[in-house]
């Protein structure tokens, strides 16, 4: 029996050889595109770097994984730190007045004053000045929660109302 290209075995000869010609061409492509892609992750990664990119996927997703750990631990520890300061900020003193007056109303220039000196809770102390042309004397009045352990008087009074109101800008002007 002679072979020809005309009977079965010419004819699954001929298409063998177009299938693997197919084959081939599918292989030349597919070399090419592999090697595109090998040169875009070498841009990517590094011309040193021997890793493919799911390789580096997965170092970068556990990268941000510990990352994301360490900024919640770090925020823990911030939110802690602020709560402590803001607690110890509470018992400081945020708001102060000066009253000025003229104790004795003898024109002396408003020499007298009355100052407050409170924290968030209305808690604080009240300086006084008194001054006279001979003399000067000084008063302390202590406040815990806008109540005074001694009766206030009411430029006192007035140094409290003031350093209170968040309007206000912690200065009275001198009555006229």
């Amino acid at each position: 029996m002679s072979a020809s290209i005309t009977n079965a075995q010419g004819i699954v000869a001929i298409a063998a050889a177009a299938v693997a010609a197919v084959a081939l061409l599918a292989c030349l492509y597919l070399f090419v595109a592999t090697r595109r892609l090998r040169r875009a992750q070498r841009v990517l990664l590094g011309e040193h770097d021997e890793r493919d990119l799911a390789d580096h996927a997965v170092e970068l997703q556990s990268a941000f994984m510990a990352l994301r750990e360490y900024v919640e631990e770090v925020s823990i520890r911030l939110d802690a730190r602020l709560e402590a300061v803001e607690t110890a900020l509470r018992g400081t003193i945020s708001q102060r007045a000066l009253v000025r007056y003229d104790a004795y109303n003898e024109q002396s220039g408003h020499q007298s004053f009355s100052i407050a000196f409170l924290d968030d809770t209305r808690s604080g102390i009240v300086l006084s000045c008194i001054h006279h042309r001979e003399q000067a004397r000084v008063y302390a009045k202590q406040l815990r929660n806008g109540e005074a352990e001694l009766a206030l008087s009411p430029e006192e009074e007035e140094a409290v109302r003031i350093a209170s109101s968040p309007a206000l800008d912690g200065v009275a002007a001198p009555p006229s």
